[in-house]
């Protein structure tokens, strides 16, 4: 179903795709096995999953045969006798899943996409289309969803066919969470700290809203320039998210936040001094800890020694007496024989 009217637009921009992390999965080995490292092909695949109104489970994929000319975006192939006999035998394996939509690797929009999901709606009426970024070159989430419609301008000319972008996320269910968990650690390095791994996480937040700080610019100053037509919904959002910023002018929310910066300082501030005071007691607690070890040791030593030397003495005095006592023994047999 295309949506054309406005209230029909409005409830497709509200709904909300969820990409499992099996789906990312499966569509990256898809990628890697098929296509080389070199290579700027996409493949493409069917989505399985459940369609709830507002929210689009995407909870399983499997890839399709396709091809297409580089050169000419018109020239493809898609096999649809084997999306139909997969389709048949994934529905015997788990009747709940149906299938919702296609996805393809590309990393952006290409020409053929609105031929391709004319294709699909042979199968579903509204399909969605996820296009899975395998190689992100920017921090944040790797998918895109789109919904195709057909764009009635203002002036009443002829509607084109168009995609609107919604909303997508990465959620997993539980069993998904621990498969994932024992991936990450696997792969994790054990080599880094706690700390760097903190503060490698929140460079990457910052580094992602940089970007899409740059991309909100970037459309501001196209639409300025009059490149681009302006999106109403799009400045709603933007006044939005401008409404929420301090107003930084007023000297009360200035001194407000500069209260709090220092508060949050002195803080880690008297934690660091703590830290140092601990760690210098534990230096001096080792310190005294090995001086007392060394001198039990020594004492030791000392009194290992003292009872060799008395056991030696007295050895010596024993040989001595024996010496003795053989003298006057031998002194008593030569009387007796006089």
């Amino acid at each position: 179903m295309v949506a054309s009217t406005s209230e029909q637009l409005t409830a497709l921009a509200g709904t909300t795709v969820v990409v499992h992390p099996l789906v990312l999965l499966s569509v990256t080995d898809h990628h890697a096995r098929t296509v080389s490292r070199t290579s700027s092909k996409r493949v493409v695949g069917v989505l399985l999953g459940q369609d709830n109104g507002k929210t689009v489970n995407v909870a399983n994929s499997f890839g399709i045969p396709f091809e297409e000319d580089e050169k000419d975006s018109k020239t493809w192939f898609l096999d649809h006798n084997y999306i139909e006999g997969m389709y048949d035998m994934f529905k015997k394996v788990n009747a709940k899943e149906r299938m919702i939509g296609w996805y393809h690797t590309g990393p952006k929009l290409r020409a053929s996409d609105q031929e391709i999901n004319d294709l699909f709606k042979r199968y579903i009426a509204k399909p969605v289309m996820v296009i899975v970024d395998v190689r992100p070159q920017a921090v944040g989430i790797p998918t895109d969803a789109y919904f195709a419609v057909e764009e009635i301008k203002d002036d009443g000319t002829e509607t084109r066919k168009t995609f609107l972008h919604v909303p997508s996320a990465i959620e997993a269910e539980e069993a998904e969470e621990i498969g994932v968990e024992h991936l990450l650690r696997d792969i994790k390095d054990s080599t880094t700290t706690t700390l760097s791994t903190r503060v490698s996480e929140q460079l990457a937040s910052l580094q992602g809203l940089q970007s899409r700080l740059r991309d909100v610019h970037k459309y501001l100053l196209d639409v300025s320039s009059g490149t681009m037509p302006v999106n109403h919904q799009i400045i709603y959002h933007l006044q939005d998210a401008l409404n929420l910023l301090p107003d930084l002018s007023n000297p009360v929310t200035t001194q407000s936040f500069a209260s709090s910066t220092n508060d949050q300082l002195l803080v880690v501030y008297l934690s660091s001094l703590l830290r140092a005071v601990i760690a210098l007691h534990a230096l001096v607690d080792n310190k005294a800890t090995i001086g007392r070890a060394e001198q039990e040791e020594g004492g030791d030593e000392k009194d290992k020694d003292k009872k060799t030397v008395n056991g030696d003495a007295k050895k010596s005095e024993d040989t001595k007496k024996d010496g003795e006592k053989g003298k006057d023994s031998s002194k008593k047999d030569a009387d007796k024989g006089l």
